[in-house]
């Protein structure tokens, strides 16, 4: 690690903040995160790409290792413009003050722009709805999305408005002191009424756009969940509706760990492809059970403590009719 110097006097330009550690052996990016009011994410980024200094040196390292009393400029540029634009997409938005909005996302609408969905994405919806009030997370003038749900997965989203904010809830969805329930309704049904399952999820080895549970590698991912109702004989259902809860939020961990314990989630063109033609049994229901070619996976219930007020804010939302009308065909078991 590269010893800084504090000897040559700074000047910070307008803008630009000026943070003095208080503990030895702290890491640099978390310090520039909760001095500077920003994300690990963004904090790292400003490091890397020199603008953060001690004295006449200029730290590039995210890791070195900060002695107390030592001061730090950090340079924050203005936010680029946004390579999404901004498109006047409805938004079914539950809560909004200046610091975050909870929104309700209906299943189809992709959340970040990528090949093949460059525009009619929520974030292209986020930037028209609120303008210059986004988050620079990244350096880059765009929504700070908190955690992401995938485009066929419907429910409720947490969106910061800035860094301060982004950080903020970024942590207590790390430590668990905010809560995501989701609602999902799965062929078959679980050994057990309520469990956990604990299995580390990595790529496919031989499908690299699926992701599976391994042995070894992969990010540690816990899931428990709850039947709520059974569909069909109770001895050996064909159908249930769990009610899940994240401990972690790895890419499709539900419908991974769903998977994992043999109950994939009906409509799931990648993880229940076994079971989706199998259908037959489902009687009178099995038009609505084969016609449902979307995961159905609904976020139902969001919790959090406001990152300005500390006041704990607790979102639900109802299932989208068609994921209903799945239900009410499922009842006819």
């Amino acid at each position: 690690m590269m010893e800084t110097k504090t000897t040559t006097a700074m000047t910070p330009s307008p803008g630009d903040r000026e943070i003095t550690a208080t503990m030895d052996g702290e890491r640099l990016d978390q310090l520039v995160a909760r001095g500077a009011g920003l994300s690990r994410t963004r904090a790292k980024v400003l490091i890397e790409a020199g603008h953060v200094s001690a004295g006449a040196a200029t730290i590039r390292d995210a890791n070195h290792r900060v002695k107390q009393g030592q001061s730090f400029v950090v340079a924050i540029p203005e936010p680029e413009d946004a390579q999404p634009a901004a498109e006047p997409i409805a938004l079914n938005v539950l809560y909004e003050d200046e610091d975050l909005l909870v929104i309700d996302k209906p299943a189809g609408l992709v959340v970040h722009p990528a090949p093949g969905h460059g525009g009619g994405t929520l974030v292209n919806a986020l930037l028209a709805h609120c303008g210059a009030s986004l988050s620079g997370i990244g350096g880059v003038r765009r929504p700070g999305i908190v955690h992401r749900l995938d485009k066929d997965t419907s429910g409720l989203m947490v969106v910061a408005k800035h860094d301060a904010a982004h950080a903020d809830l970024s942590a207590q969805f790390a430590s668990r002191e905010a809560g995501r329930t989701y609602l999902a309704a799965v062929f078959g049904g679980p050994r057990a009424k309520a469990g956990t399952i604990d299995g580390a999820i990595g790529r496919d080895p031989k499908h690299r756009k699926k992701m599976t549970v391994v042995v070894r590698g992969g990010k540690p991912a816990q899931t428990s969940y709850r039947l709520v109702e059974t569909y069909g004989p109770r001895s050996a259902p064909l159908a249930s509706l769990l009610e899940c809860t994240l401990a972690t939020g790895r890419t499709h961990q539900v419908r991974v760990h769903l998977a994992h314990i043999g109950v994939p989630v009906i409509g799931d063109p990648v993880y229940a492809r076994a079971r989706a033609g199998r259908t037959r049994a489902f009687g009178a229901a099995a038009p609505a059970v084969a016609a449902f070619t979307r995961q159905a996976l609904h976020a139902a219930k969001l919790r959090f403590r406001h990152p300005r007020t500390a006041e704990t804010l607790t979102f639900t939302s109802e299932l989208p009719s068609d994921f209903s009308g799945l239900i009410s065909a499922l009842e006819t078991l």
